[in-house]
């Protein structure tokens, strides 16, 4: 629960919310460098843009690249641009009711821009200019506008300003204050060039004007009156602390102001000086008086340094002719008091840079403090007219922004200029004066809403005039005086009349004095019935003339209030329009904030989906790889366990196949024994027997199936190929292309004969690549024999491409050397022939085709 203390200043009434708003006009003015060759790091793109580029020494960005900035302004100004070009942009159209300051860092060019220099002169004496050059014909006079010292305005009569002159022109002047330097003050005459004088054409020309004028400085957070007449005290000329800089004059240290809020809630200083001017002359000798007693002070970065903030405030009290258009309206309620701050803050700076100690550190401190409150300010301002929220703005924080706060509330227009140094050192303070001036220029302050001074008509003082000088002009054409523009002529007609001779009787005899007297009387009294008649003709001409002007009158004041009554009703269609805009547009802010929300969220949203697309893609790669992996294996795996089956399913059929040969050999040979035993013994019974039939060797019928049965390849031939013919054994010496594989494993027995196969790719593994090169095949199989003896076998087949696009091998042909010993020759044999071989090896080869086996 929020309570109100005691003695609480009460807080202005909310303003309506159809009050018209317009933003800070932010403009740049860009000083030219102080050298040649130094380095630049601001660019003028266009009239309202520049940018700042990074100097050379700075660190690079994240991206290894420097960072190019732009800033857009209202306008911006360039180095070539003159003072009249900067005044007539800025201030020209400027009201008296507004607040003008300059920003920047220091040494950028503040004190030039708002005082300027003897023949360039800126923006505070041009303004001064403008202002006295409007209002000069309606400019009341000395003390008729009086200050309340409540930062109101009294009215005193014609008779309270004569006394009030009377009281000033009887006082002793007051002694200049003595000074070491002894620097004449420049001249208004030698800032501005005539030529370049301008006018406003928004004064109200049936009011009398009086222009006031009051400088203070916000030095370390305190106010203090730079027009204030402080004693010299010859004992202590120098700062009684000696902390504070030295001023260029010696005077005893002022007293701090302290500042008030007035019945209408504005802020102004208590027992300020107002000093009332009535010429641009005046006034700027005003200021320079002020301007003397400024703190300044040399740094490492400024010679002459601003160590506050001054502000000059121009008071322009306005008040109604009455009706007639002869004198000020005696209302006080009626007088309206306007006023202009032409302000010049000081410059940020970095202590790191100026090395400031004592006084200096602490003056810098301050400067930076009240800089950042504005800024903070500025930032509330923004942030509630932008997101609608209710935040207290910190307006006490400082001195500089507490006193200024009625501008930012409405009271007037606000204008900064931001001063900027484009040289390389500044380029970290500029970027935050550019940060700064971008944000200000989001505020907006509410219009200024001109007060109707009173209900008479217009036109009052011209309408004066034009009577007077008519009244005059017929009087001359009659011959008669005009009394109408002076009433020194009142005088001049009293004077005409003859003289009144001496009146004193000495004789009473004397008959020359009365009759000379009378004479004279009757004269002048025929001379005033001759006037008094030319009053009578001249007051029914006058009223004639007035009845005329009335009927006029009364005519424009009937055309006036019908267009009047058509304003009205077009305001008020253009105010209900206002206020429809201002709605629409809140709702277009509202609508913006909403729609900037949803666009982070949906930024936020699809950054999310994007990071859960790369994990899920993520994820099915890494399942299809081990996916791919677990089909290679599972394939990998059947392949072996094939290879394994068929190699064991081979080496049990090779194995049966030998033993069952190797038992009907051993049959066979009992056999032949017996037959061979049975012969012997029929012999030795028998000459006359029939001689015994030679013994057959079993059939090899299951032999030759077994051997077909080995010499078929794995992949089985499709059924319907044509069987080939039995051929010679120089079919392997044909023009095709071998694949001739030889396992690493065979042994080289060392024979004579040695199968030789010419135009052959020889492989110890086969490749599909081998088998796409060549048409026919043969592997050389090496196995043992029956008789312990290895065998080595061709096994041949054709080369084919299947649909698949693999190769594949048709075997159709086996042939096979086997290496036998003679004594290994079974004795049952006949020997007829034994004994004509030598012990040596025999080299026996077999050609088999389709299971058919030949001997040679």
């Amino acid at each position: 629960m929020l309570r109100n203390g005691k003695g609480r200043t009460p807080r202005p009434p909310k303003k309506a919310s159809n009050i018209e708003k317009d933003p800070v006009g932010v403009y740049c003015r860009i000083r030219p460098l102080g050298a040649e060759d130094e380095e630049c790091c601001v660019e003028m793109i266009s009239s309202s843009i520049i940018q700042l580029h990074a100097p050379d020494g700075l660190k690079a960005n994240r991206n290894g690249e420097y960072k190019e900035m732009q800033y857009s302004f209202k306008k911006v100004f360039g180095i070539n641009t003159t003072q009249k070009e900067l005044f007539e942009d800025i201030a020209s159209s400027f009201s008296h009711q507004g607040l003008l300051f300059t920003y920047g860092v220091t040494g950028s060019g503040k004190t030039f821009t708002m005082t300027g220099s003897p023949g360039e002169g800126g923006l505070l004496p041009r303004s001064l200019d403008m202002l006295f050059n409007s209002i000069g014909p309606s400019q009341a006079k000395r003390f008729v506008f009086k200050p309340d010292e409540k930062n109101g305005m009294e009215i005193q009569n014609q008779v309270e300003a004569l006394l009030e002159r009377q009281k000033r022109d009887s006082q002793p002047p007051v002694p200049k204050t003595p000074s070491s330097r002894q620097k004449a003050d420049p001249e208004f005459a030698d800032m501005i060039n005539p030529a370049e004088a301008c006018k406003s054409d928004s004064i109200d020309e049936d009011c009398c004007y009086s222009v006031f004028v009051s400088y203070i400085e916000i030095y370390n957070n305190y106010i203090y009156d730079l027009l204030e007449d402080a004693p010299f005290d010859p004992i202590r000329p120098k700062w009684l602390s000696g902390e504070t800089p030295l001023r260029n004059n010696d005077f005893v240290p002022p007293q701090s102001k302290i500042l008030r809020e007035d019945q209408n809630h504005n802020m102004y200083v208590a027992g300020c000086t107002e000093v009332e001017v009535k010429s641009t002359e005046e006034a700027f000798e005003v200021f320079w008086k002020g301007q003397k007693k400024r703190r300044i002070a040399n740094t490492q970065l400024n010679r002459e340094s601003s160590r506050s903030h001054s502000v000059f405030t121009v008071k322009l009290a306005q008040a109604p002719l009455d009706a007639d258009g002869d004198h000020i309206l005696q209302d006080k309620s009626q007088v309206n008091v306007s006023q202009l701050c032409l302000v010049d803050l000081a410059g940020s700076e970095r202590t790191s840079r100026t090395r400031a100690e004592g006084s200096r550190l602490r003056e810098a401190g301050n400067i930076n403090q009240s800089l950042m409150t504005l800024r903070t300010c500025m930032e509330v301002l923004r942030e509630n007219q932008m997101c609608g929220t209710n935040k207290m703005v910190p307006y006490r924080d400082s001195k500089v922004t507490h006193l200024f706060k009625n501008y930012f509330d409405g009271e007037g227009k606000v204008r900064m200029v931001v001063c900027v140094n484009p040289k390389a050192d500044d380029y970290e303070e500029t970027l935050l004066v550019m940060r700064f001036a971008e944000m200000t220029q989001e505020v907006e302050v509410a219009r200024p809403v001109d007060r109707p001074i009173c209900g008479l008509a217009a036109g009052r003082r011209h309408r004066n005039q034009a009577f007077r000088e008519e009244l005059s002009h017929r009087l001359q054409e009659r011959g008669a005086p005009s009394v109408a523009d002076d009433p020194a002529v009142l005088n001049q007609l009293i004077e005409s009349l003859p003289p009144l001779p001496c009146c004193e009787l000495v004789d009473p005899s004397d008959d020359q004095t009365l009759p000379r007297l009378i004479e004279v009387l009757e004269r002048r009294h025929q001379i005033r019935q001759k006037m008094t008649e030319e009053f009578n003709k001249t007051a029914i001409s006058i009223k004639s003339i007035l009845q005329q002007f009335d009927g006029d009158h009364s005519a424009k004041e009937n055309l006036l209030n019908d267009q009047r009554s058509k304003l009205s009703e077009k305001e008020r269609l253009l105010a209900n329009q206002r206020m429809e805009i201002e709605r629409l547009e809140k709702k277009s802010k509202t609508l913006e904030y909403k729609v900037d929300i949803l666009q982070k969220t949906t930024n936020m949203y699809e950054q999310d989906k994007r990071s859960l697309q790369q994990e899920l893609e993520t994820r099915e790669q890494r399942l299809q790889r081990e996916l791919a992996e677990k089909r290679r294996m599972e394939q990998r795996m059947q392949g072996a366990v094939t290879d394994a089956r068929l190699k064991w399913e081979k080496e049990c059929e090779r194995r049966v196949n030998a033993k069952q040969l190797e038992m009907q050999n051993k049959l066979w040979v009992k056999d032949e024994k017996l037959k061979q035993l049975k012969a012997i013994v029929t012999e030795s019974s028998g000459a006359g027997c029939a001689p015994p039939e030679k013994p057959e060797r079993p059939s090899r019928d299951r032999d030759r199936n077994a051997a077909q049965k080995r010499s078929a390849s794995p992949s089985a031939a499709p059924k319907g190929l044509p069987v080939h013919p039995m051929h010679r054994r120089s079919h392997s010496a044909g023009g095709e292309k071998w694949v001739d594989h030889k396992p690493a494993s065979n042994l080289d027995l060392g024979t004579v004969m040695q199968p030789i196969i010419p135009n052959a790719l020889k492989v110890s593994a086969p490749s599909e690549r081998a088998l796409s090169k060549c048409q026919m095949y043969v592997l050389r199989h090496q196995e043992l024999g029956s008789d312990g003896e290895i065998e080595t076998k061709l096994i041949k087949g054709n080369v084919f491409r299947t649909r698949a696009g693999g190769q594949a091998v048709q075997f159709n042909d086996i042939e096979t050397l086997r290496l036998e010993c003679p004594t290994a020759v079974s004795p049952a044999l006949p020997p007829p022939h034994a004994h004509r071989r030598k012990p040596s090896s025999l080299l026996s080869v077999s050609y088999r085709r389709g299971g058919a086996n030949s001997e040679s």
